[in-house]
């Protein structure tokens, strides 16, 4: 591969908005394992949240395909191969990419997590609130009621 034609990939694969309109790869050999990616990244994204038995896996995929990312652009930036083979590289890791990204959308289900801390924002102004309606406003600081009577 000629030099100008390797920097011709690289470019594309870190081209803002490389990833508009690609398809996402039926099957890819990410760590030597062969994956469906495209029925594993649907699967997961129908639910618009990662399900807690599945965060482990997802973010397991995520963490391969992005080492999978990097060693395919080693290849073409470092290795001995035609351009032939650097435009399907270029090609995998763009589908690399838009997979990712659609996994990235995604936003942990930790609904119980959620409610826990909307509980907590609750008490707190319930509170303040308490405190203000019973003339304890800076109950630390001694200025409430128990301060007054002196």
């Amino acid at each position: 591969m000629q030099e100008f034609e390797r920097k011709q990939l690289l470019e594309r694969i870190e081209r803002e908005g490389a990833t508009v309109g690609a398809a996402i790869p039926d099957e890819i050999t990410v760590q030597g394992d062969e994956i469906d990616l495209q029925s594993f990244v649907f699967e997961i994204k129908r639910r618009d949240t990662i399900p807690r038995g599945k965060r482990e896996r997802v973010d397991e995929a995520k963490k391969n395909l992005r080492r999978e990312r990097i060693e395919r652009k080693e290849l073409i930036a470092e290795g001995d191969i035609s351009f032939e083979e650097g435009e399907e590289l270029a090609n995998a890791i763009i589908g690399i990419d838009r997979a990712l990204n659609a996994l990235e959308q995604l936003g942990p289900a930790n609904l119980e997590a959620e409610a826990k801390a909307q509980e907590t924002a609750d008490t707190k102004r319930w509170m303040k609130f308490l405190q203000k309606a019973l003339g304890h406003q800076d109950a630390d600081s001694g200025t409430g009621r128990a301060g007054r009577g002196r």
